[in-house]
């Protein structure tokens, strides 16, 4: 195949967000097959990668739909001096040739979650109309897929047509694995925290500390049973801004129990050195991390809302809350998970055995395959 441009656009690039992450991998395996890789974004935190031209886009304004509206003009035109064979979008936005599906459906939760009025605002018309443009039946754009629980609903609300639409597996990376000296670095990390070995390490992982339902895990750990609360820490990690979520634990009387860290690139080491990784999520069309805990050998408790909970629940590697979510469930759960170490033993060895038959590594490539084909 002969080498060809490749322009990706995202809003934002910084190194711990799921999206970020799998954009990154994405690219880097269109690299690897010998083409160039342009990247259009608002904002670059991080180390750029060898070959990557990353063009900061030089618009600003008052409000996301302005400015993210600005942004697409800016790279239409840039594209029209400078072109490229293949326009990859990880935002909805006019204009893709392919879109990286890792938000949930706009008009649904505009339609189910919100009010009718919210349908008359400027924000609304705006996310709505590029919804549409990526998924409108008189689009071009091809649509790599991560949930198939979304499917259902870009055909009910566009009627997408079926071929435009690819499902890939989920792209876990392989450094995420439990390595051969696991015990060791589990040791490690649980000296280097200062917790003793019948002490309780919950995991919660991901940026948007709201959306991911930080709080749901609080009231949890604050309903504990009081000799299991005692042994019980959380350690919360993403890229938010915390302040609310310590004055709930202070709230809650956990304070000295609840540590919230900024993202950081060390996140095995946690998963190795945790006993249960939380992630009760209001709303998920993945939860990429749920699979990262799962190949570490942590046990999971999540909610079913999460479009990867069913990974959970077919690994029988740790309890899916099912919805409509009910905080009294989670807190039994919890509790249950928590008492039981031979329960949690068990999960751990499911999920390892899970990390090593399922097919759950290949999403990058599989993107870059529809990426690089003849599109219609």
């Amino acid at each position: 195949m002969k080498p060809m441009q490749i322009a990706f656009c995202l809003y934002k690039y910084f190194p711990f967000g799921g999206l970020q992450r799998d954009f990154l991998r994405i690219a880097l395996a269109c690299q690897a097959r010998g083409h160039a890789v342009r990247v259009y974004t608002l904002e670059w935190r991080g180390d750029v990668p060898a070959g990557f031209e990353v063009v900061l886009v030089p618009v600003s304004a008052l409000t996301n739909a302005r400015r993210y509206a600005r942004f697409t003009a800016w790279v239409s035109t840039d594209l029209l001096t400078r072109p490229a064979e293949r326009v990859v979008g990880f935002n909805k936005m006019p204009g893709l040739d392919v879109y990286f599906a890792a938000d949930p459906c706009f008009e649904d939760k505009a339609r189910t979650l919100r009010h009718p009025l919210y349908r008359l605002s400027g924000r609304y018309r705006h996310f709505a109309a590029y919804e549409r443009a990526v998924f409108g039946p008189s689009s071009r754009t091809e649509i790599l897929l991560i949930s198939p629980r979304q499917a259902p609903l870009f055909e009910k609300y566009y009627a997408t047509p079926a071929e435009r639409l690819h499902l890939l597996p989920p792209g876990i990376a392989s450094d995420r694995r439990a390595p051969a000296d696991a015990p060791a670095i589990r040791a490690d990390f649980r000296r280097e925290f200062a917790l003793a070995d019948d002490d309780l390490l919950l995991l919660q992982i991901g940026s948007g500390f709201k959306t991911k339902g930080l709080d749901r895990s609080l009231k949890a750990i604050a309903a504990l049973p009081p000799a299991l609360r005692r042994r019980s820490r959380l350690i919360a990690i993403g890229d938010d801004n915390p302040k609310m979520f310590r004055g709930q634990a202070r709230a809650l009387g956990l304070a000295a129990r609840v540590d919230i860290l900024r993202g950081r690139g060390d996140i095995l080491r946690f998963l190795l050195g945790a006993d249960l990784l939380l992630h009760p999520a209001y709303n998920e069309n993945t939860g990429t991390v749920l699979l990262e805990a799962l190949v570490a050998g942590l046990p999971v408790l999540t909610t079913a809302v999460c479009g990867y909970a069913h990974y959970v629940a077919e690994a029988d590697a740790g309890t899916v809350v099912p919805e409509p979510f009910v905080q009294s469930s989670l807190d039994r759960i919890l509790a249950q998970m928590l008492d039981d170490d031979q329960a949690r033993a068990d999960w751990r060895a499911k999920a390892l055995a899970f990390a090593e038959q399922a097919d759950i590594y290949s999403n990058a490539e599989r993107a870059a395959d529809v990426i690089l084909e003849d599109l219609r």
